[in-house]
């Protein structure tokens, strides 16, 4: 049976709003803050933040929390609201669920005596995340390419979560598809399950032949030797979170055309996106308060 708590959703994309009202088919008592759009059906809107977040047991920030470190990521612009400002109106023993908070979000949950918990950084999250981030990679590809993918020559850096999925999925419509990985292990996979392996230090060497390059490394990976090597009108599509995985000014200076497609799921698949991050906090509450 289903334990019936309070959670207050605030600010962030689409999905925040349909977390809301999944939430209240669920059973849950949901306050929403910041969200933008219509209040969602079942749902109570809230303008006072004490009102919202006081009497509440959960409050669900967005993905990512922020932009800045500073104010929590509410792109309606309807409220402007500060970790401090929020952390102010809670009290001892509320839980808070974010994604990717950062320390400073952190710092101040810690001397509140808040549990704050990281959605972003679960596993059966990121798992299941990682199929609308591929998704939406291949829609901008073919949105963007004058090509096809099949026959197409496709470059993933990284082959975790994301880019196991994304190059099996390119390797299924038939496109020439090259892995660029760090371990013998992950190496060994991509020959076995049909694809080329690249080691990175070889990677300059292959770029030119690239129609599209999909990074997946949230790291300095695509600096000047290897955007040059690129042949002209290719496409690189980082889907790596911040600070990515391309020099972007370098990129610009060159013509090449970057796109870094940040927070994918939230705006392909806003359902898909806001149901896994449903089932995880819900997971996350079972596994601390049972």
């Amino acid at each position: 049976m289903t334990t019936t708590r309070t959670f207050t959703v605030v600010g962030g994309d689409t999905r925040q709003g349909i977390l809301a009202s999944l939430l209240q088919k669920r059973g849950q008592t949901v306050r929403v803050l910041g969200i933008g759009g219509e209040t969602p059906p079942g749902c109570i809107s809230c303008n006072g933040l004490l009102n919202a977040v006081h009497a509440t047991d959960c409050v669900v920030l967005p993905l990512p929390c922020s932009c800045d470190g500073v104010f929590i990521n509410i792109p309606s612009g309807d409220l402007k609201l500060s970790y401090s400002n929020l952390l102010e109106a809670m009290r001892p023993g509320q839980l808070l669920f974010g994604g990717k908070p950062d320390e400073s979000l952190i710092k101040l949950a810690l001397e509140k005596h808040i549990d704050i918990f990281d959605y972003f950084g679960r596993e059966e999250f990121a798992i299941r995340n990682a199929v609308p981030t591929a998704e939406g990679a291949l829609q901008l590809a073919m949105e963007e390419l004058p090509i096809t993918l099949s026959g197409s020559r496709c470059i993933v850096l990284g082959y975790g979560r994301i880019g196991k999925l994304l190059s099996h999925m390119l390797r299924d419509l038939h496109a020439r598809v090259q892995v660029a990985a760090r371990s013998q292990r992950d190496l060994a996979w991509i020959r076995t399950l049909g694809m080329e392996p690249v080691k990175y230090p070889h990677l300059s060497q292959v770029l030119s032949q690239a129609d599209v390059v999909f990074n997946t490394v949230p790291s300095p990976i695509l600096g000047r030797e290897e955007l040059q090597a690129l042949k002209p009108n290719a496409l690189v599509i980082d889907l790596a979170s911040r600070p990515g995985g391309v020099d972007f000014a370098t990129a610009n200076l060159l013509g090449v055309k970057v796109i870094w497609a940040l927070s994918l799921p939230g705006k392909v698949a806003p359902l898909t996106a806001a149901e896994i991050i449903c089932d995880t906090i819900l997971n996350m509450i079972e596994e601390v308060r049972g």
